[in-house]
Formats: C-alpha cells, structure tokens, sequence
C-alpha cells in the first residue's frame, strides 16, 4: 500500500491514516471532521480554534477543546464581545487554553467585529466559499493546504476586520466544516452519511 492511503484501524475500518494515532482523533475523524457545520457561533468557535491550532497539532487543540468552551463561554459570539479587560486576563492565566496573547486577542477581536454583523452572515460568507466537489484524494499527498477558495475566504474574512484567518487557517476551516471533503477516496468516513 502506498504512503500516505487510507489505512485500516484496531476495527478494520478504512481511515484517513491522520486519524489513527490517537482514540480522540479517531472519534474527531469518524464523528466531525468534514461533516457540514452551520451557524455563526458554531462557525465562529471552529475559526477560533483553527487559528489557535496554528503552529501546534491539532491534538493539542482537540484535548483542550472543553476548556476553551469554558474559557470562551461556548463561544457565543454576542458574550464574547462583551469579554473586558478582566476577562483577558483571566484567559491569558488559563491553563485550560493556549496562553497566546496574540491568538486571545485575536478571538476577542473578532467576536466584536462579528458581533456587529447580521444573524447568518458569517455562515453566509463562509458558505460561499465552498468549491464544487472535486475529485477524492487517493493519498494524502493529494490534499491541499491552501486552494484559490481558501486564498478568497481568508481574503475576504480580512476584509471584513477579522484576524488569525490565514489561507491555510481558512483551508483548514473549509475541511473541518465540510465545505470540502478531504476524506480520502478509500476512507469510510467519505461515504458516512453526512449531516
């Protein structure tokens, strides 16, 4: 078998080899992980943790994932403009989170930016950068980091006054939520059914 090809876990389920060192990424790739996600706070937790996971694994970010919905009250965007000067203080002692003093900005930031946006217009933004399906990777040699889509939605989040938002960062979102599926053509989890 090539590198790089779905590969067959403890079960003898085809998955994305990613997904296969650890029992918390096997539950991420078989249960979330490219299916679709909709709603702005939904989509506004998912942005923020993409761009906390940049330069760390993702395991990092999926362990601590209950405690940045503690830290961030479940990411709610309306609360989280509302978050003072304490508050980011309280987040920058939190052993729940990343402590990147830039990253915690940046989420504080870009709920009250999104917090003067109408109801849906960031799934409506997001959305709209979803490429037609396209053929499904064999290998993960065949998967992207960033695509012309990815490139437009980072530009276009920037644009609007957000921050952390990366075409890597965007692609990463765009996998995470469905808007593509980089679920390799062998893998089970490509033909789940979606929700």
């Amino acid at each position: 078998m090539s590198e790089g090809t779905a590969l067959a876990g403890t079960d003898g389920v085809l998955r994305c080899p990613w997904a296969l060192s650890t029992p918390d990424y096997v539950t991420y790739h078989d249960e979330e992980w490219g299916r679709p996600v909709h709603g702005d706070d939904a989509l506004f937790e998912r942005l923020s943790l993409e761009a906390f996971q940049s330069g760390l694994s993702w395991i990092t970010i999926l362990r601590r994932r209950p405690g940045f919905r503690a830290a961030f009250a479940d990411f709610k965007i309306a609360k989280v403009a509302a978050f003072t000067d304490e508050d980011r203080e309280r987040l920058l002692a939190d052993a729940g989170i990343i402590r990147n003093r830039a990253k915690i900005d940046a989420t504080l930031a870009n709920a009250r930016v999104l917090a003067d946006w109408a109801p849906g217009d960031l799934d409506e933004l997001i959305w709209s950068h979803a490429p037609e399906p396209g053929t499904p990777p064999k290998t993960l040699a065949d998967v992207p980091a960033v695509t012309p889509e990815s490139t437009a939605l980072s530009k276009a989040l920037k644009k609007r006054g957000l921050r952390f938002v990366g075409p890597t960062t965007a692609y990463a979102l765009m996998q995470a939520c469905g808007l593509v599926n980089d679920h390799l053509e062998a893998c089970a989890a490509r033909r789940a059914p979606k929700d």
